[in-house]
């Protein structure tokens, strides 16, 4: 099965960032696009932005990181992810968002800062656009190995 072409958007939702990576409309590779403030105010910024990620885009799929225990299980982080998630997927409609596992993503992403000689203490302006970019490169080697979309559908 070949999947849509169209770009894809990854998000790593955190209680204060949230890091958005972005792939070419193949879905080849994953890149940084941005770091957002995450605003919890009734005007949700970070949600517009994300919203008009997808329009400029033209993005067939967003994916958004789930925090999960490394037991399998979920927790607090988890269910705030969820929660954000199901708030994208109303505003995206009728694009896909799907749940993605991500742990490990953080630390692969301070992995690869460090391992470019990026200072610890530089590390919290990009790490989250670092950790989506994992995120979303697992996600398109799922599809590419698979020939179907990676994760959770958000309904």
């Amino acid at each position: 099965m070949t999947l849509p072409r169209g770009a894809r958007l990854a998000v790593d939702v955190g209680a204060v960032r949230v890091g958005v990576a972005a792939s070419d409309p193949d879905g080849l590779i994953a890149t940084p696009v941005e770091t957002l403030a995450r605003d919890t105010s009734a005007r949700r910024t970070d949600l517009a932005a994300l919203v008009t990620e997808v329009t400029e885009r033209q993005v067939a799929v967003v994916y958004v990181g789930l925090p999960m225990h490394l037991s399998g299980k979920e927790g607090a982080a988890s269910a705030a992810a969820r929660a954000y998630a199901a708030e994208l997927a109303a505003l995206v409609s009728p694009v896909e968002v799907r749940l993605v596992d991500e742990r490990m993503s953080t630390v692969s992403a301070h992995q690869a800062l460090h391992a470019a000689g990026r200072a610890g203490r530089k590390h919290r302006s990009v790490v989250d656009q670092v950790a989506a970019v994992v995120i979303l490169q697992s996600a398109l080697d799922h599809e590419r190995s698979r020939g179907a979309r990676a994760g959770e559908l958000v309904a």
